[in-house]
């Protein structure tokens, strides 16, 4: 079977914030899910190496930004291409934090809600928190961000441990000509009318808001 019809499914873009051991952080996953409404029932999918994995198992609780099509893709960058272990990944980012210790966007977000987590399903790679939402918001703002939206709009990739990471390598390259992929997101510049040469010496990744020398050619 090819993997490549998973991508039929439907995806969004979230940011999953959790306690951490100093600061509050959070990061970016595309498969979250309401599983019943009463009781109000969800499941989210986070890869085993995700420092925010670590502090559910740890806390059992977390939160949910539900990301707008207005968020900007260095948002999604800070919180999807680094790691909470050694970056507060917040610092630049509006956010409250909640009395629980957890975070939630107050920029760019749909509406959020608090979750406790009740089981969870392990897989060799993923566990599925399944949780409780037992507070948020009464009322949703915005167009919900959806993943498709934000590879063909925002013209992102998925983090390394996403469900759906393909290395730049197995990307589709639609365009003719040469290419240049940032070595710390993969996000690939290819715009016909501006070459990258010509592109000013301040600009950077519009997802992980590196810059220019993070780029390397790719025919």
């Amino acid at each position: 079977m090819n993997s490549a019809i998973f991508r039929s499914l439907s995806y969004g873009v979230y940011a999953v914030g959790v306690k951490g051991e100093e600061n509050p952080s959070a990061c970016i996953v595309n498969t979250v899910f309401q599983i019943t409404s009463s009781p109000k029932m969800i499941a989210v999918s986070m890869h085993h190496n995700n420092y925010s994995h670590e502090c559910i198992l740890k806390h059992g609780i977390f939160t949910v930004s539900i990301l707008s099509e207005d968020t900007p893709g260095t948002v999604i960058g800070a919180l999807g291409f680094t790691s909470g272990r050694d970056t507060y990944k917040l610092g630049n980012i509006r956010h409250k934090v909640l009395q629980e210790g957890v975070p939630v966007l107050k920029e760019n977000c749909c509406c959020w809600f608090l979750c406790k987590v009740v089981d969870r399903v392990e897989t060799p790679t993923h566990t599925v928190f399944i949780a409780e939402a037992v507070a948020g918001s009464d009322k949703s703002r915005g167009m919900p961000m959806t993943y498709e939206y934000y590879q063909r709009v925002v013209k992102g990739t998925s983090p390394r441990n996403a469900p759906t990471y393909e290395s730049p390598e197995e990307v589709r390259d639609l365009h003719d000509g040469e290419r240049f992929v940032c070595n710390i997101c993969g996000y690939i510049y290819r715009d016909p009318d501006c070459p990258f040469e010509d592109l000013p010496e301040d600009w950077v990744c519009p997802i992980c808001g590196m810059p220019k020398s993070a780029f390397r050619r790719k025919s």
